[in-house]
C-alpha cells in the first residue's frame, strides 16, 4: 500500500515510518523540518520518498497514487498551542481539513487523524470515558482537535473513509524524542538527570498513556483493517490499566530510577485537565490489534536508552527536544515568521 505521512520527522512519525516500511508498506513522507535535527539517538529509517512541505500548502498532486494518508502533522504542544491559538487552529483544524479535502480530490479512500484523549479535557471523577463521551476541551490544542474531527467527519462517503485515533498521552523512546511536556519522558529526564522526580502539579490529575509504538501500531491496525470496521469510527488508543495519576507515574519513574526522590515544584496546583478513559472500543473493533506497551515496561526502556546516549542535563533542556523552545528559537531568529511559514527561499 502506499501511503503517505504527515509529520514523519517527528516524535510518532520517525517510529511509523520505520513500522510501515517493516511491513512492506511504501511510505511518503510530508513534512516542513522544524523538528528534523531533534534526533537523540540511531539513525531514523527514511521514508521512499519525501516532500519538504507544509501542510497548508499540500495540493491534490501531492497525493496522487496514495492509497492512504495517516496525519500526524500539527502543533503538538499545550504551551505553544495557549501561545497563539489561533495559529494552533489555523494548522490543526483548519489545515487538517482542508488536506482531508485535497486527499479525497486526490482519490485517497483512507485518512487516518491523529487526534486526542486531551479533548475529553476537564471530565474529571472516576468514570471512565468512551467515545460517546461529551467533549471539554480546555487548551488551543484540544480545541483544534475537536473541530477538525467534526470538520474532517463531514467528508466522509463511499470512496473516502477517516478514521479517527484519540490517543492517550504518549510515551516511551523515539529516535527523535520528546521531553518537554509528555509526562512521563519529562519525569524521567528530571530523574535521570537530577536524582528527582519533579511533579510540577499537586500529583493528582488523571492521563491515560500509550507508547509511542503502540500508537504507530494502531495507525497500521486501521490501514490494514476492512475499511467498513472503521470508516467514521473515532478509537480512544490506549490500555484500561494504563490510566495513571501524575503521582503514580512519578512512582513508577522513582523505583525505576535508584536513589531518585520524588519532588513536587513549588506552587505546583490542581490542573484541570483530569480525564480517565475506556478503550473498550479497540479492543472489540479492531481485535486483530495487541499493545504491546505498559507503563512499567516503558519507563525501564527509556531508563535504558538515557544510560546508553548518556541523558546530560544539557541534553534535558536542548531545544532540540521542547517544541516550544525550538518552535520560539526559530522565529525569533527569523528562520520562519510569526506564522511559522520559512523565510528561507529553501524552505516551502
Amino acid at each position: 500500500m502506499n501511503i503517505l505521512v504527515t509529520g514523519h520527522l517527528g516524535y510518532i512519525g520517525t517510529v511509523l515510518t520505520a513500522l510501515l516500511k517493516s511491513h512492506g508498506h511504501t511510505v511518503v513522507g510530508l513534512d516542513t523540518g522544524y523538528f528534523e535535527d531533534g534526533v537523540i539517538a540511531g539513525v531514523p529509517v527514511a521514508p521512499d520518498r519525501e516532500l519538504r512541505k507544509d501542510i497548508r500548502k499540500v495540493e491534490a498532486q501531492d497525493l496522487e497514487g496514495m492509497d492512504a494518508v495517516v496525519h500526524l502533522a500539527a502543533i503538538s504542544d499545550d504551551p505553544m498551542g495557549q501561545l497563539n491559538p489561533k495559529l494552533t487552529d489555523d494548522i490543526n483544524h483548519l489545515a487538517s481539513v482542508r488536506l482531508a479535502r485535497v486527499a479525497k480530490e486526490a482519490g485517497v479512500s483512507r485518512f487516518v487523524f491523529a487526534s486526542s484523549c486531551s479533548m475529553y479535557g476537564a471530565a474529571g471523577g472516576d468514570q471512565a470515558l468512551d467515545e460517546s463521551a461529551s467533549f471539554s476541551p480546555i487548551t488551543a490544542y484540544a480545541h483544534s482537535k475537536v473541530d477538525a474531527e467534526t470538520g474532517i467527519r463531514k467528508l466522509a462517503q463511499d470512496g473516502f473513509s477517516p478514521t479517527f485515533l484519540r490517543n492517550a498521552t504518549a510515551y516511551g523512546a523515539s529516535p527523535r524524542i520528546r521531553l518537554g511536556t509528555l509526562v512521563v519522558n519529562n519525569l524521567m529526564g528530571w530523574a535521570i538527570t537530577t536524582g528527582k522526580v519533579l511533579i510540577k502539579s499537586d500529583g493528582t490529575p488523571w492521563r491515560p498513556l500509550v507508547h509511542v509504538e503502540d500508537i504507530c501500531g494502531a495507525c497500521m491496525a486501521v490501514i490494514d483493517a476492512p475499511i467498513a470496521d472503521v470508516h467514521n469510527e473515532a478509537f480512544n488508543v490506549g490500555q484500561d490499566a494504563e490510566n495513571f495519576q501524575v503521582k503514580d507515574i512519578a512512582e513508577v519513574v522513582r523505583k525505576e530510577v535508584p536513589g531518585a526522590v520524588v519532588e513536587y515544584a513549588e506552587g505546583g496546583q490542581g490542573d484541570r485537565r483530569s480525564y480517565r478513559v475506556s478503550f473498550e472500543k479497540i479492543k472489540k473493533q479492531l481485535p486483530q490489534f495487541t499493545f504491546k506497551w505498559t507503563l512499567n515496561a516503558g519507563v525501564e526502556n527509556l531508563h535504558k536508552l538515557f544510560k546508553e546516549i548518556p541523558l546530560t542535563a544539557q541534553m534535558f533542556q536542548d531545544r532540540r527536544f521542547i517544541r516550544l523552545q525550538k518552535l520560539q528559537y526559530l522565529m525569533d531568529n527569523k528562520i520562519v515568521d510569526e506564522n511559522l511559514y520559512w523565510i528561507s527561499n529553501e524552505r516551502s
